[in-house]
């Protein structure tokens, strides 16, 4: 529990980065602010559980991490306004690990994931839609219908007519080959908002924030093959597992704004329109408590030689060098392991895994 939280259970805080899953119903997020309010209909069903995940990057238990106050205050404040996060700070800083401590702590179901390469369009994220797909099965769909008429009338029949071919084997439909996109699911009319995880935005095209100023702005899109379909609904696939919508005249629109946790390496900036509508956090390194934190709550233990590793990994952060948390987690798991030698080749193939990434080797 956070000194706040225990000085002040009165707080506006709904979120105070203690890692646990709640225990009874999750809580409930305050209102709106009035131009935040959306009214996406018809409301969706509960996400899938995303605890799976959520125990790969946290652990299972109580999780410490380089969030004081100040930071503490800034996702609050991102989550009672309904605003996104940009959080900043070296790689393997721990970043994107905020969005599944969000989404344990808060009961928000599976965490979506749109990870950013140079390549990266706002339809990426959106939805995709298979064409050369839908035009494949239209072709067999025909053919098949051919080849039935040749073979002469079907000598079934029934109460309402005889059995045509037609409708034995109905059109593929449009919706069978358009997914949502990570970006698209979260703002589905779900009642709790999804968490939705955009990591290293700053890798993207130049044009990519500022195209998501209006998705990020209105809490909506539309699908254009939809919009034109002479079909009132359709139904799409989403970026869940199996998971299925009924879209209404080719337009979506959220009911709860999701939780969108942005990262950035701070390899480039970000246009001052973009940067308006988010909140900036700057993760700070952990220091050697929370380090040690972080490898005991991931390997269910704190294994002897362990606080060796951490000073060595303290030293190498604090020379300027470039280190990730994975590199720490994966030293102290293999040395710690029955049989390893710290030899000289052990220590060389320490030295391997604890290596400085800016030297690209």
């Amino acid at each position: 529990m956070s000194k706040r939280e225990q000085t002040d259970p009165g707080s506006w805080h709904v979120f105070h980065a203690t890692g646990r899953a709640p225990g009874g119903p999750p809580p409930q997020l305050p209102k709106p602010p009035p131009w935040r309010q959306f009214r996406g209909d018809p409301p969706q069903p509960p996400p899938p559980e995303g605890e799976e995940s959520a125990l790969r990057r946290l652990g299972p238990g109580d999780v410490i991490r380089q969030l004081g106050l100040e930071e503490t205050d800034i996702i609050n404040a991102a989550l009672l306004l309904r605003r996104p996060l940009l959080i900043t700070g070296p790689p393997g800083i721990g970043k994107s690990t905020l969005a599944f401590l969000i989404g344990r702590e808060l009961g928000l179901g599976r965490v979506l994931e749109w990870n950013i390469v140079s390549r990266t369009k706002l339809r990426d994220g959106l939805h995709t839609y298979d064409a050369m797909g839908r035009a494949q099965a239209i072709a067999a769909w025909r053919e098949g219908l051919r080849e039935e008429v040749a073979a002469g009338p079907d000598d079934g029949a029934d109460e309402t007519g005889p059995v045509t071919p037609a409708r034995r084997q109905p059109a593929p439909r449009l919706g069978e080959f358009i997914t949502l996109g990570a970006l698209g699911t979260a703002l589905l009319p779900y009642d709790r908002p999804r968490v939705l995880l955009v990591d290293e935005l700053d890798k993207s095209d130049i044009d990519l924030p500022n195209d998501l100023l209006h998705v990020l702005e209105d809490g909506s899109y539309e699908i254009p093959e939809l919009v034109r379909d002479a079909a009132e609904s359709a139904r799409v696939h989403t970026s869940d597992p199996g998971g299925h919508v009924v879209v209404h005249d080719g337009r979506i629109e959220c009911r709860e704004f999701p939780v969108v946790v942005i990262t950035s390496n701070g390899e480039r900036e970000f246009p001052a329109a973009f940067r308006r509508r988010c909140l900036p956090l700057e993760m700070r390194p952990p220091n050697r408590e929370q380090l040690l934190a972080i490898v005991e709550s991931q390997l269910r233990s704190r294994p002897e030689g362990a606080e060796h590793l951490v000073d060595d990994y303290l030293r190498r952060v604090r020379s300027g060098g470039t280190h990730s948390l994975d590199q720490l987690l994966n030293a102290v798991q293999l040395t710690t392991l029955g049989g390893f030698q710290a030899d000289a080749d052990g220590s060389k193939l320490v030295e391997t895994l604890l290596r400085d990434l800016a030297k690209g080797r």
